[in-house]
C-alpha cells in the first residue's frame, strides 16, 4: 500500500469511527424525548441542567445529531469510499478529507451547545444559526472539491449509478442549504430569515421535504446501488431504470415541499402542484425498489442466509413504502386528517429508521471490516441487531399512525350544538399510550444501535490485536 492509499484509509476509518458515535448520541437523545412526552421527571427539571434539558431543547439537538453526525459522517466515510474504488483513483486530497473531519466534528459538537442554549432559528432540519451554517457550508465545500475532484480523474470511464446519486446529493444540499439559510444577523448568536410569512414557510418546506430528498434519499440509494451487488455478487438488473430514477427523482423531489403546506395561506395552485408531483414521485422512488427486487431474483435465499442483504432489501422495502404512504398523505382529503398528527413523525420515522438508518448500519457493517482488513467480530450480533431494528421501528411506526388517526379525527369531529367535541387537551390524553409504546419500539432500536456500535468497535479491537500478533511473530 502506497502512503496515499494508507492516508485515505486513515481518514475514512476515523470517519466510521465518529459516525457510529454520533449514531448513538443522537438515538439516545431520541429515546429521552419519547420518554418526555408522557414523563415529566424525564426534564430533569429539578436539576441544574433542567433548563437546558427540555424537550424544546432536546428535539432539535436529537435531529441535528442525527442529520449533521450520524448522516453526514456516513455520507462523508461512504462516498470516500465508494468513490476510490468506482474512480479507481486516491482521494484528491487526503489532508483536505482530514481538515474537513476536524472542522466536522467541531460543528457537531458547536451545534448541540447552542441548541442546548437555546439558540435556534426555529425552521425545522435548519434551526443552527448563521456562525454555525457558515462553518457547514465550508465543510460542504471542501467535500464537494475532493469527491468532484477525485472524480475528474478517474481512470474508470463508465460513471456507475452511485456516483450520479452521489453527485445530485452535492449539488441538491448545496443549493437547497443556501437558499433557506439566508438570513440577517442582528447578533453573533441570533438572526432573521431573509424571507417573511408565506414565503418564508414555502421556501422551508422547499429546504423541508427537498433535505429528505437529496440527502436522506439520494445518499442512502447511492450506497444501495453499489453495496447490493458487492454483498450479492450479481450484477445491478438495470442501469438504465437506475439513471431514469435519478433524474426522475431530480426533477419532481424539487416541486413537493408544498405539501407541507396544505389548506394554508400558501397560493392553491402551488399546493395542487406539489400534490400533482408528489404522487408522480412514486415513479422514480420505485424504480429503486424494482431494481432491488428484480438484482434479487433467484437470490432470495441470501435473505435468510446473510445479514447485509436483510440489512439491504429490507432497508429498500421500507424506502418503497414510505413512497407509497408520503404521496397518498399528500391530496387534501387526506391531509386534513392527519397533518400536524403524530401519524406524520410516524411517516418521517419510517424513512429515517426503516430506510436510511438501515442502509447506513449495512454500509458501516460491510465497510469496516475491510477498512480494518479483518472479519466482523460477530454475524450473529449483527442478526440480532437486525431483528431489534425492524421490530423497534415498526413498534415506533405503527402506534404513531393509529395515534395520528385518533388525534385527528377527534380534533375534527363536531358536537351536536356545532362546537368542537373534543379540546385539544383530551386528543394529548387519549394518545399517551401510543407515545408509551412509541418509547418502547424507539428503545428496542437504540438497544439495537448499541451492538452495532459494540460490534463495530470489537471488530476494529481484533484488528489491533491482529496486527500486534503479526508484529510479534514476526
Amino acid at each position: 500500500m502506497n502512503a496515499r492509499s494508507a492516508a485515505d484509509i486513515r481518514v475514512m476509518r476515523a470517519y466510521a469511527i465518529w459516525t457510529v458515535i454520533w449514531g448513538v448520541v443522537g438515538m439516545a437523545v431520541g429515546v429521552v424525548i419519547a420518554g418526555q412526552l408522557f414523563d415529566p421527571a424525564l426534564n430533569f427539571a429539578n436539576t441544574p441542567l433542567g433548563p437546558y434539558l427540555t424537550y424544546g431543547h432536546l428535539r432539535p439537538l436529537h435531529t441535528n445529531a442525527l442529520i449533521y453526525g450520524f448522516g453526514a459522517g456516513s455520507f462523508f466515510c461512504m462516498q470516500f469510499y465508494m468513490v476510490r474504488r468506482l474512480c479507481r483513483v486516491n482521494l484528491l486530497s487526503a489532508g483536505l478529507a482530514r481538515f474537513q473531519l476536524w472542522l466536522w466534528n467541531l460543528t457537531v459538537v458547536l451545534a448541540a451547545l447552542s441548541l442546548l442554549l437555546g439558540m435556534n432559528t426555529s425552521k425545522e432540519y435548519h434551526e443552527l444559526e448563521w456562525p454555525i451554517d457558515l462553518l457547514i457550508v465550508v465543510i460542504w465545500v471542501c467535500f464537494t472539491i475532493n469527491v468532484v475532484g477525485t472524480i475528474y480523474r478517474r481512470r474508470e470511464r463508465e460513471m456507475y449509478a452511485s456516483l450520479w446519486y452521489m453527485i445530485g446529493a452535492l449539488v441538491g444540499v448545496a443549493i437547497l442549504f443556501l437558499g433557506n439559510g439566508a438570513a440577517v444577523p442582528v447578533t453573533l448568536f441570533k438572526s432573521y430569515s431573509a424571507y417573511a410569512g408565506v414565503n418564508d414557510a414555502n421556501v422551508q418546506w422547499w429546504w423541508g421535504h427537498n433535505a429528505v430528498a437529496f440527502f436522506f434519499t439520494f445518499t442512502p440509494t447511492a450506497m444501495v446501488y453499489y453495496l447490493l451487488p458487492k454483498v450479492t455478487r450479481a450484477p445491478i438488473y438495470s442501469h438504465r431504470l437506475s439513471m431514469f430514477g435519478f433524474w426522475g427523482l431530480m426533477f419532481f423531489y424539487l416541486w413537493t415541499g408544498a405539501h407541507h403546506l396544505i389548506l394554508t395561506p400558501v397560493p392553491e395552485w402551488l399546493q395542487t402542484v406539489a400534490i400533482a408531483f408528489s404522487m408522480i414521485l412514486i415513479a422514480p422512488s420505485w424504480a429503486t425498489v424494482f431494481n432491488t427486487y428484480m438484482t434479487m431474483t433467484g437470490r432470495w435465499e441470501q435473505m435468510r442466509d446473510h445479514y447485509l442483504v436483510k440489512f439491504l432489501v429490507v432497508g429498500v422495502t421500507f424506502y418503497g413504502l414510505q413512497t407509497v404512504q408520503g404521496p397518498l398523505q399528500a391530496p387534501r382529503l387526506f391531509s386534513q386528517l392527519i397533518h400536524y398528527t403524530d401519524y406524520v413523525p410516524g411517516h418521517v420515522h419510517m424513512g429515517t429508521m426503516g430506510f436510511y438508518a438501515m442502509i447506513i448500519f449495512a454500509a458501516l457493517y460491510y465497510t469496516v471490516p475491510r477498512l480494518w482488513k479483518t472479519e466482523l467480530f460477530s454475524e450473529p450480533l449483527a442478526n440480532l441487531h437486525f431483528w431489534l431494528a425492524l421490530v423497534g421501528q415498526l413498534i415506533y411506526n405503527i402506534t404513531m399512525w393509529i395515534a395520528g388517526i385518533q388525534q385527528g379525527a377527534m380534533l375534527k369531529e363536531i358536537g351536536a350544538d356545532g362546537s368542537l367535541a373534543y379540546t385539544f387537551v383530551e386528543t394529548v390524553t387519549r394518545i399517551v399510550p401510543y407515545w408509551k409504546m412509541r418509547a418502547g419500539g424507539g428503545l428496542l432500536f437504540f438497544i439495537g444501535a448499541l451492538l452495532f456500535a459494540y460490534n463495530i468497535f470489537m471488530t476494529i479491537a481484533r484488528s489491533q490485536r491482529e496486527i500486534a500478533a503479526e508484529e510479534a511473530y514476526a
